[in-house]
């Protein structure tokens, strides 16, 4: 028999996969250009739905530290971007609006990771003239796209409350549709941690 949180993983695996079959069949080609097609030979692949989620310590625009294991028992959206990158521009309204409603339940966490090798100074600008308020961490040595096997920007994963990679969205997406809150609302009401 099926867990709810099984129906959830299930229900959110399925949404996700065929709304990236749709989105992602010949507009990721041109999106990604050239760069997505040579992978050297010896990379690893990149981390899947199900996979446990790397364990990461990085800091926030304000200095303070976050680590995953500090996160455990939530439901936490990751997101690799940087500020030069076209599509993570793109999708960051849809971010913050998804931010904006979800953001009064404790057990939702937003962070949005910088690759920017820039000062710190500069990520906080755009993040601040773009009036965006989920929580940004600074990774400019690449920590988290190499735990994770980032193939590039933007690229987002989804964490349960055990740690599980419960969906993986590689390129630009639409945050804020109906689909992704439903989701995010069951894996949130699932509490059997």
């Amino acid at each position: 028999m099926m867990t709810v949180n099984d129906k959830v993983l299930a229900g959110l695996a399925v949404a996700l996969l065929l709304i990236g079959v749709a989105y992602l069949s010949v507009p990721a080609l041109v999106q990604h250009g050239l760069n997505s097609l040579q992978s050297a030979p010896h990379e690893l692949p990149p981390v899947a739905a199900g996979d446990r989620a790397a364990a990461f310590s990085l800091k926030d625009l304000d200095g303070n530290t976050v680590s995953l294991s500090a996160l455990k028992g939530k439901v936490i959206f990751l997101n690799v971007w940087a500020t030069w990158c076209g599509p993570c521009r793109d999708e960051m309204p849809s971010m913050e609006t998804l931010y904006n409603e979800f953001k009064s339940n404790k057990d939702f966490v937003m962070l949005a990771v910088s690759q920017d090798r820039e000062s710190q100074q500069a990520v906080r600008s755009y993040v601040d003239r773009n009036g965006y308020h989920f929580r940004v961490l600074l990774d400019p040595d690449n920590t988290i796209s190499e735990a994770y096997n980032v193939s590039g920007v933007p690229e987002t994963f989804i964490i349960d409350r055990h740690g599980r990679i419960v969906a993986h969205r590689m390129g630009g997406f639409d945050w804020s549709s109906s689909d992704v809150r439903g989701a995010l609302e069951q894996l949130l009401d699932a509490k059997d941690v």
